[in-house]
């Protein structure tokens, strides 16, 4: 019972970190990846277990790592370029 959370929690920071590595130039704050990866898997753990139930541990963390990766993937900054614009006709 305690090793989802605790799972999820560990898995959402690994996959944060992992975020921060590769795209931390179009992410906000550390802090605030981190807090995200962590609670967005914590959510996604305690959803996952009120769909599945009790006993479906190794389900859970994977639907609860899924969930994190999307509630992380809200944070990505579009890419700053410059729009070319056509000539006028």
């Amino acid at each position: 019972m305690i090793l989802e959370p605790l799972g999820s929690v560990a898995l959402g920071l690994v996959l944060a970190w992992l975020a921060l590595r590769s795209l931390s130039h179009r992410l906000p704050s550390r802090r605030a990846v981190l807090t995200t990866g962590a609670l967005g898997t914590l959510f996604g753990a305690y959803l996952m277990h009120t769909v599945l139930g009790p006993g479906h541990a190794v389900a859970t963390l994977i639907g609860a790592t899924l969930i994190g990766a999307v509630t992380l993937s809200l944070l990505i900054r579009p890419r700053s370029h410059r729009l070319s614009r056509s000539a006028a006709a």
